[in-house]
């Protein structure tokens, strides 16, 4: 059930800065004051679900629990029909403990080979508010994956990613072009509709 969000303060609950800047811009229109989990000093919780609906979850559940404020997560990830859907909820692993995206790249591009370059990105946004109550919306872009990465915006895997109808990659197009087509924007819009609209 759709649930009004009214309050002043709101947690990212991520220590991923390019999420935290994304989800940030996504907000500013509402004049929530939204905090980083980094800048709360909050513990990374593992993510042990087995889908993205359930770390969205599990992340905004662990930074409410931490600072009794609502709180925003995104699980999201590469999604390649031709890996059986890797490397999807494994996308951040991919790149290793120090979240090296050129290698989780290069692991993608190596274990396609010649096979189709279909992908998605998906995104789930978990708004989780102190009383329990608990919102999921979920975003998905299709595309093709491209080979070598083009472009310095963005992050993670957006440098091989070219989003269906354009011929840049997110790496490529300017951000304000991206955060209006991107997955993390379609989940938002329904989050919006349902919570700020």
């Amino acid at each position: 059930m759709a649930r009004k969000f009214v309050e002043p303060k709101l947690v990212i609950a991520s220590h991923n800065q390019g999420k935290i800047v994304e989800i940030g811009a996504l907000l500013a229109p509402y004049r929530v004051e939204a905090l980083g989990a980094g800048e709360l000093a909050l513990p990374e919780p593992e993510e042990t679900e087995p889908t993205f609906e359930g770390n969205a979850a599990l992340k905004a559940r662990a930074a409410v629990q931490a600072t009794g404020l609502p709180a925003i997560a995104d699980d999201s990830g590469l999604v390649v029909p031709a890996l059986d859907g890797a490397p999807g909820i494994y996308s951040a692993r991919w790149a290793g403990p120090t979240r090296d995206f050129t290698l989780a790249m290069q692991r993608v591009h190596g274990e396609l080979g010649d096979k189709d370059r279909d992908a998605s990105f998906v995104s789930v946004l978990a708004l989780i508010w102190p009383d329990g109550h608990e919102a999921l919306f979920r975003g998905e872009v299709d595309g093709k994956l491209s080979w070598p990465p083009r472009g310095e915006n963005g992050f993670g895997y957006d440098p091989m990613f070219i989003p269906e109808g354009y011929a840049q990659t997110f790496g490529e197009l300017p951000s304000e072009v991206k955060y209006a087509i991107d997955h993390r924007a379609r989940a938002f819009q329904k989050l919006v509709a349902a919570s700020f609209g």
